[in-house]
């Protein structure tokens, strides 16, 4: 299996099931793996908020030996420990300076925990998790909230409400730090990986213009360049209308405000299905297909309404042929619900409403529609294995990379797309190098190589 940063498989049988005779356990229970010191990890996925890959820590004098750092995490400072180090663990040696990590949610709690190496996320049945026992006498079993068995391999579940607490321990010898000291940002697998400063931007009409510019990165990791300024120059003038006429300040102040100033940039109905008019926009961008086989990526498909809304219009668009659409995010919760996604039946648009099957539970697609699409947790910098795309779907998500790696990802779109393929991206959003795309007839964001 590839490392957990380029992709994680999940196993889901999601229903009590029959073998050799013998009722399985339902799965009700959904962790992420990983390892530590040569034995096999699991954690509850719902106490997860990202993958992370983790480097340059900020160092804090007389903290615990287990404290590799605090971290600059989009604008908050966090805690990191060293399981290993806790645990009293070997650690590897390590030719980088980036760490294997996961960052860990219990209610408004956020730490950072460094690992080995990351698996994958596998789903049981507590009622096949034991009680911890003191064979694994090298960890402290207050740590540890039961052992299970997998597929022929142990996995210790660990208690993460007893690591929290001890990060609370671990802060009180970080109170030296300042809030809002300048660190090194986490290179985190979320909306916005590896956070290097973007080329100077600024040149802006006013100095405003460059504040926002970087309250937006800090805040919710979005990054001004030629492919939303535009939209960012635009927006500018209508804030600073809206600011003015409430007598509020022009600056960016919290995360709500940086959200405020991002309404208007996101695609129509971004998070939802699509509604019947923009997929009939979307059935008059698609051109001809070349093959028999229509091969898709879409990149942020979050919870998988986007994922499903493209099926939909593929599947009208090209009823002969093949579909098969990748669809990737990086938001780990989101795309483990993604292949089981429910909904209520009055919420589906008339164009997918063939595919949709009534359940107890609620409504659900058929599973010949289903199978259309790949859910694989990925981020779309790393290498992928996809053959060569007739439509590439990335709307709203480029933004929110840094400059040198939007450089990248447009490059990796230029060699995968075919040469009657499509790339969509959001709205608000247009190719950094125009000479190398050229805009479809009668559309928004759509483009075809050059």
């Amino acid at each position: 299996m590839s490392s957990a940063a380029e992709s994680l498989v999940l196993d889901r049988p999601d229903q009590d099931q029959k073998e050799g005779g013998e009722r399985v356990n339902p799965v009700d229970f959904k962790m992420v793996t990983f390892s530590l010191g040569g034995k096999d990890y699991g954690i509850d996925i719902m106490t997860i908020k990202e993958i992370a890959k983790f480097s340059n820590f900020t160092y804090v004098p007389n903290s615990f030996p287990y404290v590799r750092g605090v971290y600059n995490l989009r604008g908050d400072i966090i805690s990191i420990l060293d399981l290993r180090i806790l645990f009293h663990l070997p650690v590897p040696p390590n030719d980088s300076d980036i760490e294997n990590g996961l960052i860990l949610r219990l209610e408004e709690n956020v730490i950072g925990i460094v690992v080995d190496s990351i698996d994958k996320v596998i789903g049981i049945s507590s009622r096949d998790i034991q009680p911890p026992h003191p064979i694994f006498g090298d960890i402290n079993i207050k740590y540890i909230s039961g052992v299970v068995e997998n597929s022929g391999r142990l996995y210790l579940i660990l208690n993460a409400e007893s690591i929290c607490s001890k990060e609370e321990t671990a802060r009180r010898s970080d109170a030296a730090v300042p809030a809002r000291t300048q660190l090194p940002a986490a290179e985190t697998y979320s909306s916005a990986p590896g956070y290097v400063e973007a080329p100077a931007g600024g040149g802006g009409a006013e100095p405003e213009m460059d504040f926002i510019r970087d309250t937006l990165k800090t805040f919710r990791g979005f990054y001004v360049t030629p492919l939303n300024d535009a939209w960012f120059s635009k927006r500018f003038g209508e804030w600073k209308d809206l600011r003015q006429r409430k007598s509020a300040e022009l600056q960016l102040k919290s995360a709500g405000d940086a959200d405020d100033y991002l309404e208007s940039f996101y695609s129509a109905d971004t998070g939802k299905f699509w509604s019947d008019n923009l997929a009939a926009q979307y059935l008059r961008i698609l051109g001809d297909a070349s093959g028999k086989i229509i091969n898709v990526w879409n990149i942020g498909c979050g919870k998988g309404y986007e994922a499903y809304s493209l099926a939909g219009v593929l599947s009208r668009k090209y009823p002969g042929s093949m579909i098969k659409l990748w669809a990737n995010d990086n938001d780990l919760i989101a795309i483990s619900t993604a292949p089981n996604l429910l909904f209520n039946d009055e919420d589906i648009p008339e164009y997918l409403s063939p595919y949709v099957v009534m359940g107890k539970n609620g409504s659900s697609f058929q599973t010949d529609f289903k199978n259309k699409i790949f859910f694989e947790y990925h981020d779309a910098l790393h290498p992928s294995s996809l053959p060569d795309l007739d439509f590439i779907f990335v709307r709203d998500v480029i933004s929110f990379l840094n400059h040198e790696n939007q450089v990248t990802i447009f490059s990796q779109f230029h060699e995968k797309l075919k040469p009657t393929g499509v790339l969509i991206l959001g709205d608000n959003e247009q190719p950094l190098d125009s000479s190398a795309w050229k805009l479809v007839p009668n559309s928004r964001s759509a483009y075809k190589k050059s």
